[in-house]
């Protein structure tokens, strides 16, 4: 994923996409920093989550394997992920409304969400 993410500047980048005006680098950054969190909290090589153009990491223990893509990948974009990374939209929504790419035994992400402490529904 490149190099770390401080969670000053991480925390930054979240709080600008929650207010709505975050620019490109800081949903970038926002993407990364939580999907380090979520990597550094759930290490393991069982499911691939995928947040493109911005990253992708490995997490969840159980299946392991060498090379090529996981047994599990999970795509979704940008705002999608930031929103169950915050906590204002739960797996179950993104999953029932088609914003989420799943595929794999282990791809729920249920037990791996919120990233950060739940914040209020976005309106």
């Amino acid at each position: 994923m490149g190099r770390k993410i401080s969670a000053e500047d991480g925390q930054a980048a979240l709080a600008a996409w929650i207010r709505g005006n975050a620019s490109r680098a800081d949903q970038g950054m926002a993407v990364r920093y939580s999907l380090q969190i979520l990597a550094q909290r759930h290490p393991g090589q069982a499911v691939e989550v995928r947040v493109p153009p911005f990253g992708a990491v490995q997490i969840g223990t159980g299946t392991v394997h060498r090379r090529g893509t996981p047994p599990a990948v999970v795509e979704m974009k940008t705002d999608t992920w930031l929103a169950l990374a915050s906590g204002s939209l739960t797996w179950e929504n993104a999953v029932s409304g088609k914003q989420i790419n799943a595929t794999g035994v282990g791809s729920d992400l249920t037990a791996y969400l919120p990233v950060f402490s739940p914040l209020p529904p976005l309106s």
